[in-house]
């Protein structure tokens, strides 16, 4: 009965984990995105200003991924905090090419803006209740208003696998190991 209830309750945590990264996922996702639509607003391509929006987004990552998501479990090895952050770039940069790749995709290859006129009025819904001046989207700018958000359903859930299992595992200590007391993922510094 109690390997059935460690199953249900490992299960629990697995999925409980998974909604604080989604959750982390929808900060990294706006920052991203501010990011992205920032540099991309005021003329810098696409592909640069998906990679400038990468760069901080992961940093976002890495900060609320080793404080809320996968805390360091103090019966195993000690994590070192700039092995996890190189860590966390290495992982999320897989999935910076698989989004830059689909971005090119939607853009280039399939324009799908062309489609997407509804966005530009939805923008402009929105800008005019503050007074900006409603314009005028091509298809290739709402192609890339549009590409990073349909990315998200494909390089989301890639990120979690990755980071999960690699860049924030922790090994077993030995048995005979030593725990200390709780430190900060982040300095390493032990806290009293």
């Amino acid at each position: 009965m109690s390997g059935e209830t460690t199953e249900k309750s490992s299960k629990a945590a697995a999925i409980l984990q998974f909604i604080k990264f989604g959750i982390v996922g929808v900060s990294n996702t706006l920052v991203n995105y501010l990011v992205y639509l920032l540099f991309f607003s005021i003329g810098v391509p696409y592909l640069i200003a998906n990679a400038l929006g990468f760069i901080v987004s992961v940093l976002n990552a890495y900060f609320w991924g080793s404080r809320f998501v996968f805390k360091e479990d103090k019966t195993k090895e000690k994590r070192v905090w700039w092995k996890v952050l190189l860590k966390t770039y290495a992982s999320y940069l897989l999935g910076f090419f698989i989004n830059s790749f689909l971005l090119w995709v939607w853009v280039d290859a399939l324009n799908v803006g062309q489609y997407c006129g509804f966005v530009g009025d939805m923008i402009n819904a929105v800008t005019g209740i503050v007074g900006i001046q409603p314009k005028e989207f091509d298809a290739a700018t709402l192609s890339g208003i549009v590409g990073p958000i349909i990315n998200i359903f494909v390089v989301v859930p890639i990120n979690f696998v990755i980071n999960k299992f690699w860049a924030y595992r922790q090994k077993k200590l030995p048995e005979n190991a030593k725990v200390s007391g709780e430190n900060d993922d982040i300095t390493g510094e032990e806290n009293v």
